[in-house]
């Protein structure tokens, strides 16, 4: 539990131009946060009803998925119209309220962009497939002749992400079989052509209708896979089965996506205090660093730490090539454990009892590293992943692989506010979620934890506002010497971390400031129990 607490004030301070530098943002998967109209889905009301929970949290600034019109093939990010919102979540008024709302409890808000493809329901996609072969229509898009007797065979070799083919084959207006179409998603997501002036011109149109109404910034969805690299060239036959990507995967990371982030970067810069972060799956630490360059995103996605198991060696590996990754760039790291499209740490780390100790001593490693860190939503509420029935799967990996592969519905499940019985609060009693909420969850119920002080909740909003406030959380990170199976580090600012991810407990370093400013759980005879966290000062 908590050893100290601070106070709770909705009072941010003023912040600077560079506000992002230290922030700590919570992710917003829209669906699941709070359903305010009653029909099981989380929407923009919702989030605004809530904003007293984020205040309590302590957060800086929140991202927001995709709440664009859209034909929710992917829960929102395939785009039909990125400048407008589905009345599944509301309306252009409602995003307005919420930004207004945030705002005035000094919490900024950044929201998704979708660059990389578009919705096959989007007017350009069914404009090109009315028209002809060659057209400017089709030119937006990756339209391809295919190879083999009358072209039966697709441009090349790509799997989809999500399963299945890169490749869907178009029925031409005389009725035969036509072009192919590239989508590294899922049929109804067809990829951008960014070799034509038009995707980048209305991408910036898109930029500039956010932020004149406010928004702080951006999270470029898929910002390492904009550009394709010339000819569509075949992958190596061995990573053909991986439904994610290889380091030589010719699907992403080629040298083209830069000179897109540097002209959003340019309109961002237009807008004073605004900011990127991408969603940039490289691994290569220098590869990755091209994408925080002065004039491309402020921020990217690291997500060694979300690969790493409960190992010492690895986490302290995944910190070491995170913070290498970013030096001599001027930007800092960005740390996550979970997203929306990911296991949550929680499960990941073992589940139960035992993935809940090491969640909550994760936290504090998280929160006392120098850069960036992303919450995800319900990590405060210590929810695990959840495995649901068959018949209740929505995300398209489970179709698209033949349901090989179960997706990502298991981290989104719908958060739970009130003790009591499914839906606990997230919507009205009797109305059924959109994905369904398991028994036994009112332990997890918001208003539960926040008021009890050795909570899931009460320690992240103890660490996150410590973190925002404590002098000694400034400065560079120096290793500290540790006993076998832990983490230990200093930061310049005085205040020191360490972690065992040991069963047993140890005694802490020496020469470690003798304060104990906060403990994932409690210290045992002065000594640091098993898969557990400290913060001295």
């Amino acid at each position: 539990m908590p050893t100290n607490s601070v106070p709770i004030s909705a009072d941010h301070a003023s912040q600077p131009s560079d506000w992002w530098r230290e922030a700590v943002f919570y992710q917003v998967y829209v669906r699941s946060f709070f359903d305010a109209n009653g029909d099981g889905v989380g929407d923009l009301d919702g989030i605004r009803g809530k904003l007293d929970h984020l205040v309590a949290l302590g957060v800086d600034a929140l991202w927001l998925t995709p709440f664009f019109t859209s034909p929710m093939v992917d829960h929102g990010y395939d785009v039909a119209d990125p400048r407008d919102v589905d009345p599944l979540f509301g309306d252009l008024a409602a995003f307005d309220r919420l930004l207004a709302a945030a705002h005035e409890v000094g919490i900024k808000v950044t929201i998704d962009v979708v660059p990389n493809h578009t919705s096959s329901q989007h007017p350009w996609f069914v404009e090109a497939l009315a028209a002809a072969k060659g057209s400017p229509a089709r030119a937006r898009y990756h339209f391809m002749d295919g190879y083999g007797l009358d072209g039966a065979e697709p441009p090349n070799n790509w799997p989809s992400i999500f399963g299945g083919p890169a490749w869907t084959r178009v029925t031409e207006a005389d009725g035969k079989p036509g072009q192919w179409y590239l989508h590294i998603f899922a049929p109804e997501q067809p990829d951008l052509n960014w070799a034509n002036p038009e995707v980048g011109a209305d991408l910036a149109r898109t930029l500039r209708f956010w932020l004149d109404r406010g928004v702080d910034g951006f999270r470029i969805d898929v910002a390492h896979g904009l550009t394709k690299p010339a000819g569509l060239p075949d992958m190596r036959v061995e990573n053909v089965a991986l439904l994610h990507s290889a380091d030589d995967d010719p699907r992403f990371d080629n040298d083209g996506v830069h000179e897109i982030h540097r002209m959003i970067r340019s309109v961002v810069d237009e807008y004073p205090d605004r900011m990127t972060v991408g969603e940039v799956w490289v691994r290569d630490n220098d590869r990755l660093r091209k994408y925080v360059r002065p004039d491309e995103l402020h921020l990217a996605f690291n997500f060694r730490l979300t690969e790493a198991r409960w190992r010492a060696d690895e986490l302290t590996d995944a910190i070491e090539q995170s913070l290498e990754t970013v030096a001599g760039t001027g930007t800092p790291t960005c740390w996550v454990w979970s997203n929306h499209d990911i296991v949550r740490h929680l499960t990941r780390f073992g589940d139960g009892l035992v993935g809940e100790r090491r969640a909550r001593a994760a936290v504090l490693l998280q929160l006392a590293l120098p850069g960036v860190a992303y919450l995800y939503n319900g990590d405060e509420l210590g929810m695990p992943s959840v495995d649901i029935p068959d018949e209740a799967l929505t995300d398209p990996t489970w179709e698209r692989s033949s349901h090989t592969e179960r997706g990502r519905d298991n981290c989104r499940i719908p958060l739970p506010w009130t003790a009591g019985e499914p839906p606990y609060g997230f919507s009205p009693a009797g109305t059924p979620t959109w994905l369904p909420m398991p028994a036994g969850w009112a332990p997890l119920a918001a208003d539960t934890q926040r008021t009890d002080p050795s909570s899931m909740f009460s320690l992240y909003r103890t660490a996150v506002q410590l973190r925002g406030k404590h002098p000694g959380m400034a400065g560079d990170l120096e290793w500290v010497p540790a006993p076998a199976g832990c983490v230990a580090f200093r930061r310049t600012g005085g205040l020191a971390c360490v972690l065992n991810v040991t069963n047993n407990p140890v005694r802490l370093p020496a020469g470690l400031p003798s304060e104990v400013l906060l403990t994932s759980v409690p210290l045992i005879d002065g000594l640091l129990p098993g898969d557990a966290a400290i913060w001295l000062c």
